[in-house]
């Protein structure tokens, strides 16, 4: 397929390489120039818009999606399918999905879940939202940059599951780094707390396989200093999102208003840049 790619930052970059490895033509663009290698470099957005077969976008914020992709569907080939795989809110995910549908184009809202590391080994899951045949269309290109494609449900539907998926992880992520300070505390040997908790009732991801305590249950960022798989800014920005979408919706989460709040305090006292799970370290010094 030819494929344009807009946005090659941390996530973007990988994504694209592997689909150009995988054999598809693609052509990326990114207001700072990035380079990709095997990918073609556009010289503006039109350049890696116009004749394409699909464009994906892997943007910041919703301001900025709305805004790129009022400009795809002026240039865009009819028929085209159109997957932005930005984290960002269901309401701006539904105006690109009208913006793109009125052009006569297919369209998907796919954030994702895995981080840099998915984005690299090609084994991200998307939580996709829109049609069920653009869906169709775009699930060759899903099994390339990542190892699941959840079909979620009409447009927005894919950004609702990330927001509320990661409002689970932020919250049970403070739970993991504050059991493990108590145990401290406590005077409980922290391997002893993950032999019992990964087995237990206790049992989640955040322990199981990204395990906050350094030297303790597979390899983590904990284990690098807590250099960021998932920076906590970003966890902030997908707590402000649940909330964002709670308010609007009349649904009480009180823990996810919580997570936001503690995540906020984080991020404002130099956790900006660390790894989310980096709350353990910050409790084990306060």
């Amino acid at each position: 397929m030819r494929i344009g790619f807009i946005g090659l930052g941390n996530m973007g970059a990988p994504m694209a390489k592997n689909l150009a490895k995988a054999g598809h033509d693609v052509t990326g663009f990114d207001p700072a120039g990035v380079s990709v290698d095997g990918v073609a470099a556009g010289g503006s957005l039109n350049e890696a818009v116009r004749g394409m077969d699909a464009i994906i976008t892997m943007l910041p914020n919703g301001e900025i999606v709305r805004a790129v992709h009022g400009d795809i569907v002026k240039v865009a080939d009819k028929g085209a399918l159109i997957i932005d795989c930005s984290t960002v809110d269901v309401d701006s995910a539904r105006a690109v999905h009208t913006l793109a549908e009125a052009a006569g184009l297919l369209s998907l809202d796919a954030p994702v879940s895995g981080g840099t590391g998915g984005a690299e080994a090609g084994t991200l899951t998307f939580m996709v939202g829109g049609g069920e045949d653009a869906f169709a269309k775009g699930k060759a290109l899903f099994d390339i940059m990542g190892q699941k494609a959840v079909y979620c449900g009409a447009a927005g539907a894919g950004q609702a599951a990330k927001i509320c998926n990661n409002m689970i992880l932020g919250i049970s992520m403070i739970g993991v780094c504050e059991a493990f300070h108590l145990a401290d505390k406590l005077g409980l040997d922290r391997q002893a707390m993950f032999d019992v908790a990964s087995t237990s009732s206790g049992s989640c991801w955040s322990i199981n396989t990204y395990c906050p305590a350094p030297g303790i249950g597979p390899k983590s960022p904990a284990d690098n200093d807590y250099k960021p798989g998932f920076a906590a800014e970003l966890m902030l920005k997908d707590l402000n999102l649940s909330q964002e979408a709670a308010e609007s919706a009349g649904a009480t989460t009180e823990l996810g208003g919580h997570a936001r709040d503690i995540y906020d305090a984080f991020v404002a006292a130099g956790g900006k840049g660390r790894d989310f799970s980096a709350i353990l370290d910050k409790l084990s010094k306060d």
